[in-house]
C-alpha cells in the first residue's frame, strides 16, 4: 500500500516552525489535503465543477485502476462540508504548502480536510510582505502585474478553517474578494471562476534595497532574502544581523522587535503600497480583524450563492463564486 503521508511524499517543512525553510513547498498538482496524507484529485470533463472530481482511493499498488469516487462524496463520507459551501482562498505564500496548513488547521483529533488546486491567476504576482512575520520571516505577498500570469494554489476551506486562517494573518493582511472578471482564474479542468479571497498586505510590498526590483520578488529562497535585506541597510543589521539565523531568532521571540523592523522598511523606504488590491470588495461581513465574525452566519442573505444555509451567509461560497463558463 502506498504510503501518501506528508513526509513521505517530501513535505516535511513547516515555516511556522523553521522560519527560514518559508514558503515550504508547495503542492504543485490537484490535491485533497485529509488526515496528514495527500490523496490525487482528477478533473472530470472539461469545465467539470470540482465536486465532481474524482479521488483516487487505490491502495496505489500496480496500476491506477482502483476505485476512484467523486470529492463531494468523500467529503460528505468523511463527514465534512461539500465544496459547494467552501470557499476558495489563493495561496501566494506558505498556505500553498500542505504541510503549513495542517500545522495551522489540525488539532488533536481533528486533522484538517482541504481540497488545494493549482490555478492560473492573471494579473497578479508574488513579492515581499513589508513587514516582519510572526515567526521572524518576511512573508510572501500579492502586487498586480498586468500581463502577468501566476500559477497558484487554492485551497478550498470551510467557515471554521477560513476563520482560523484569518487569525494567522490579521493584522498584517486584509482578505480581499478578488474578481474573476478583472483577474481571470483558470482550474485546470478549464473552469474559470467568479471570484476567490485573497489576504493582501496591509502595508504593501518590498523593494529591493538598491531599489533594481520594483517590488522584489517573493516566495524564493528565505536566507538569500533576509541576507540582502541586512546588506542594504545597517538598522536592520544593527537590530537582527548579522545573519539569518540571527534575523529569525531575534525577531520570532520579540514582537516588539518584528515591530522595529517592520518600521525600518518603511522608513528605508522600501514599502509600495498596493492600493488596487486593498480596495477590492471585501466579504459582506467584514475582513479579518472586524468586530463582525465573518464565519458567523446573520440574516443577510447573498441573492448569489445558493440554496445552502452555509453558502448564503457569511463569507462568498464556492457556490456563489463560480461562473458556469
Amino acid at each position: 500500500m502506498t504510503d501518501r503521508t506528508l513526509p513521505t511524499l517530501g513535505f516535511t517543512d513547516i515555516p511556522a516552525k523553521h522560519p527560514l525553510t518559508y514558503p515550504g513547498r508547495p503542492i504543485t498538482r490537484p490535491t485533497l489535503l485529509t488526515a496528514g496524507e495527500l490523496w490525487e484529485l482528477t478533473p472530470t470533463t472539461p469545465g467539470g465543477r470540482l465536486g465532481t472530481w474524482t479521488v483516487d482511493t487505490s491502495p496505489g499498488e500496480g496500476p491506477k485502476d482502483g476505485p476512484k469516487e467523486p470529492l463531494d462524496a468523500i467529503l460528505t463520507t468523511l463527514g465534512h462540508p461539500p465544496t459547494a459551501t467552501r470557499h476558495p482562498l489563493i495561496a501566494v505564500g506558505s498556505n500553498a504548502s500542505p504541510a503549513q496548513l495542517h500545522h495551522k488547521l489540525s488539532r488533536p483529533g481533528h486533522p484538517a480536510t482541504v481540497p488545494m488546486v493549482p490555478v492560473d491567476v492573471h494579473g497578479i504576482a508574488v513579492g515581499c510582505s513589508a513587514h516582519i512575520a510572526r515567526y521572524g520571516y518576511v512573508a510572501s505577498a500579492p502586487y498586480t502585474a498586468p500581463g502577468a500570469r501566476t500559477p497558484l494554489v487554492i485551497s478550498w476551506l470551510d467557515a471554521e478553517q477560513l476563520a482560523a486562517v484569518d487569525a494567522t494573518e490579521y493584522p498584517n493582511y486584509r482578505r480581499v474578494l478578488l474578481s474573476g472578471t478583472e483577474y481571470p482564474m483558470v482550474m485546470p479542468s478549464g473552469e474559470r471562476l467568479g471570484g476567490a479571497y485573497l489576504y493582501v498586505g496591509e502595508r504593501g510590498v518590498l523593494m529591493s534595497p538598491d531599489g533594481t526590483e520594483r517590488p522584489l520578488p517573493g516566495g524564493g529562497d528565505q536566507s538569500a532574502l533576509l541576507t540582502r535585506l541586512l546588506a542594504g541597510s545597517p538598522r536592520l543589521r544593527g537590530l537582527l544581523g548579522p545573519d539569518p539565523g540571527t534575523w529569525v531568532a531575534r525577531a520570532g521571540a520579540d514582537p516588539a522587535v518584528r515591530k522595529s523592523g517592520t518600521r525600518i522598511f518603511e522608513e528605508e523606504g522600501w514599502a509600495l503600497p498596493q492600493p488596487d488590491l486593498l480596495r477590492c470588495p471585501e466579504d459582506d461581513h467584514g475582513a479579518p480583524g472586524d468586530p463582525r465574525d465573518p464565519a458567523k452566519p446573520t440574516s443577510t442573505t447573498d441573492p448569489t450563492s445558493t440554496t445552502d444555509p452555509e453558502a448564503s451567509a457569511g463569507p462568498k461560497s464556492y457556490g456563489a463564486l463560480t461562473s458556469p463558463e
